[in-house]
């Protein structure tokens, strides 16, 4: 796809909009886990501080004892990463993990979750358990602290990430994928679209059906109207070409037979003789030309050659020195030409008729077809032309003022090809002569 494709835009937009997504996700996944550990980690620390709290007692010193300690390993691990404390004034009873440092809380009575830092330099979350301990009158204020290191949850965090990335990518891949589906089926209307118009262009449909989506409608609405407002403009063209020509063809008749009259001057005449053909010819142009605009590019339709040449050749025989030529014929059956027939008549009789004009005894007629390429050649042994009057090959001269003609039937057969989307090109034959081949594209 190229990088104007309206699909690898939208592709790409979506992706981006995906990743954004699917990181936002992520980062909000993470601090939603940061807080339910925090929140989870936290509620274990309260129910230990209740635990210790329920164990307290006060020595007659004042000191804090506990009558059984946590069963957690972790407390009696030297910076294991569980602690408690119980404090009671300036006295002071601390687990064996915090060793022979003590937790700094600062002031803080009330009960709550806080963060503070550990024996080993690291962050702690601490729970604060305040306790009211002895008789009526003589109570004693002790507060029990109970603290674990994040870096034990940085650990459940660092699992959690491993897992949440690789997932992230795979649904970032499912949801690209499910994204590429469903903009090209957005964009399936396009396509249908698209081969409705190639039908118009071969000829097989000549307006586009209004089976499409709403959004999709009024595009095609107005490309109908396009298309019918060019018919309309083709109409108008041809019978205005048309009505012109024909309407010339009374004058030159008139001045054809002025030129023949027996009294006229004889050079006179031949000079009114001469323009008169060639003004004739000038509208045999337009009349073909208006013939093949009937049709236009959006309509045109195709034929097969063969029959079509078969049928020439059989003319040609009957016509001055047609049957004394040996003719050659070798057309593909499948061999089509992008036109309809009368045009395909049109520029193939040309070709024949003026190799027949010319050759001394052979005319050859060739088709060839590939996968890119189709082409149609006539080939003759006359005596063949110099590259520079290939060169002004159609345009309506004559080169040889013996042989009858107006000298427009190349231009004729050159404005027909081309108007079908195929080329003709004129060089020197094998046989000797002239190659007239005429190409198109295949497929």
């Amino acid at each position: 796809m190229s990088r104007h494709s309206l699909r690898l835009r939208l592709g790409l937009a979506a992706a981006a909009l995906i990743a954004l997504a699917l990181l936002l996700a992520g980062i909000g996944l993470t601090v939603i886990l940061d807080r339910v550990l925090d929140a989870r980690t936290a509620d274990g620390l309260d129910r230990t501080a209740k635990l210790i709290a329920g164990r307290v007692g006060l020595a007659p010193d004042g000191r804090p004892t506990l009558s059984r300690e946590p069963p957690d390993p972790r407390f009696a691990t030297p910076y294991g990463g569980l602690y408690w404390q119980v404090e009671a004034g300036s006295h002071v009873l601390r687990s064996r993990s915090l060793w022979d440092r003590s937790l700094d809380l600062g002031q803080a009575d009330a009960a709550g979750t806080i963060d503070t830092t550990g024996p080993d330099g690291g962050r702690l979350i601490a729970v604060v358990q305040p306790l009211t301990i002895g008789p009526g009158g003589a109570e004693t204020q002790l507060r029990v602290i109970v603290a674990e290191d994040r870096r034990n949850l940085a650990a459940s965090r660092t699992t959690f990430l491993r897992l949440l990335v690789p997932a992230l990518v795979a649904l970032f891949v499912v949801l690209t994928l499910a994204m590429a589906l469903f903009v090209r089926r957005a964009l399936a209307p396009f396509r249908v679209l698209q081969a409705d118009l190639l039908a118009v262009h071969a000829g097989t449909r000549t307006r586009l059906p209004e089976h499409f989506p709403d959004e999709v409608r009024p595009l095609v609405a107005d490309l109908n109207r396009l298309l019918d407002a060019q018919e309309r403009a083709l109409i108008r063209a041809r019978d205005a070409a048309a009505d012109m020509a024909h309407g010339l063809k009374t004058p030159l008749a008139v001045l054809d037979a002025l030129a023949r009259r027996t009294d006229a001057d004889p050079i006179l005449s031949a000079e009114i003789a001469e323009q008169a053909r060639a003004m004739g010819g000038q509208v045999e142009r337009a009349l073909a030309r208006a013939r093949i605009a009937a049709s236009g590019d959006l309509r045109r339709r195709s034929c097969r050659v063969a029959p079509v040449a078969e049928r020439l050749v059989a003319t040609l025989r009957r016509l001055p020195e047609g049957d004394s030529l040996a003719w050659a014929v070798s057309v593909p059956d499948t061999l089509a030409y992008p036109g309809e027939e009368g045009e395909l008549m049109e520029v193939l009789g040309n070709l024949l008729d003026n190799a027949r004009k010319w050759a001394h005894r052979r005319v050859r007629l060739t088709g060839a077809m590939d996968a890119k390429r189709l082409s149609l050649a006539v080939d003759d042994d006359g005596p063949g032309m110099s590259a520079a009057a290939i060169a002004g090959i159609g345009r309506g001269q004559r080169w040889d003022e013996t042989r009858p003609g107006t000298g427009f039937g190349i231009a004729i057969a050159r404005d027909v090809a081309e108007a079908a989307g195929a080329q003709l090109a004129f060089g020197r034959s094998e046989l000797g002569g002239l190659r007239a081949e005429l190409t198109w594209p295949g497929g």
